[in-house]
């Protein structure tokens, strides 16, 4: 069958396998509407809840359900800390959750840290590793519990990863543990500045506080999950809090050491999709080795006539994102394998 031209439509008619929702940085809080840090952009902490409720009804009433849904982290706002009602938002966020009809995978961002420590987090409810999928015979691709990280399978032929990207981090962390001192250590040596959340006169402007990085450990695991998905014909989409490619972000945002993600990644032939968070502005990429780089606007920056979610929709050849409000629809092509020339 010839290819066809036509990139295709949102309302394409070829078969569709299965969808799954995405959803990033809801940062809920009780209060009242603020501003980012540069005081350049609103943010609406009790209206995000709202903005919640509206995508899961959305999901649950769609034709064909999603699968699952991902939540790309910073799900409670760092000023729940400071007012002392981490634990209250949380329930109140998760208790909005339960009205999901399917399972959600969620993913640590900064405000999870912000609000929690590692240790809390790995025995609360946003521990979703129990959703995780074993390969038999395959033990290197089981995740180390020294990061928060796993893959899954929601439809045979396709494995989601969720990384952990602030595994390389000094947040949440206890500053007497040696983790501490090894991530501080990272920091300062790119980050001269006093306040270790300014990039000012950096020549890596993510070697910020409030970003994070992949261990070597986790890389390497990463990369046995895609060695074997390789191996398998396997279409592989990855989850992070933190964008990876520079041409999708803002260069602020991306994981200290995304170059070495990256380098994985590309190693690889099966990697489709990499979908992100944290930079509330949204952004998207295809790299050189066809991965499409997709950061999701944030639910907490969206006024409350918008809206901030998306479903994406999977073909045999293609993923469509249809997204709502101001995440735009996008047509992510697989790439074709390259034709020898002769």
């Amino acid at each position: 069958m010839a290819d066809n031209p036509n990139p295709g439509t949102l309302n394409d008619n070829s078969e569709r396998l299965f969808s799954f929702g995405v959803i990033a940085d809801i940062q809920y809080a009780d209060l009242e509407d603020g501003y980012n840090f540069q005081g350049s952009r609103r943010r609406y902490y009790r209206h995000s809840l709202l903005h919640l409720q509206g995508a899961i009804e959305d999901w649950n009433k769609e034709s064909s359900t999603p699968c699952c849904v991902l939540q790309l982290g910073d799900i409670i706002d760092g000023y729940n800390a400071q007012h002392k009602t981490s634990e209250k938002s949380l329930e109140l966020v998760m208790n909005t959750f339960k009205m999901l009809k399917v399972p959600v995978h969620h993913t640590w961002g900064n405000h999870e840290f912000y609000n929690f420590s590692r240790d809390y987090l790995t025995r609360s409810k946003l521990n979703t590793r129990f959703l995780e999928d074993r390969i038999v015979h395959h033990p290197e691709t089981i995740p180390s519990e020294n990061y928060y990280a796993y893959h899954f399978v929601p439809f045979p032929k396709f494995r989601f990863i969720l990384l952990d990207a602030y595994d390389l981090s000094v947040l949440g962390v206890d500053q007497s543990s040696p983790k501490y001192q090894q991530c501080m250590k990272i920091l300062r040596e790119h980050n001269p500045n006093t306040e270790l959340n300014s990039p000012q006169g950096l020549s890596e402007p993510q070697f910020v506080q409030f970003n994070g990085g992949f261990s070597q450990e986790q890389l390497n695991w990463l990369n046995e999950v895609l060695t074997f998905s390789d191996t398998n014909q396997e279409k592989v989409v990855i989850v992070s809090h933190l964008p990876i490619y520079p041409e999708a972000s803002d260069s602020v945002c991306l994981a200290w050491n995304y170059r070495d993600a990256l380098a994985v990644i590309w190693s690889h032939k099966c990697v489709v999709c990499f979908f992100a968070g944290h930079t509330h502005d949204g952004g998207y990429s295809e790299d050189p080795f066809g991965v499409h780089h997709v950061n999701l606007e944030g639910v907490i920056e969206t006024a409350p006539d918008s809206q901030a979610f998306g479903t994406v929709h999977v073909y045999p050849d293609k993923m469509m994102l249809k997204g709502r409000g101001r995440v735009p629809d996008r047509i992510m092509n697989y790439k074709k394998e390259k034709a020898l020339d002769f």
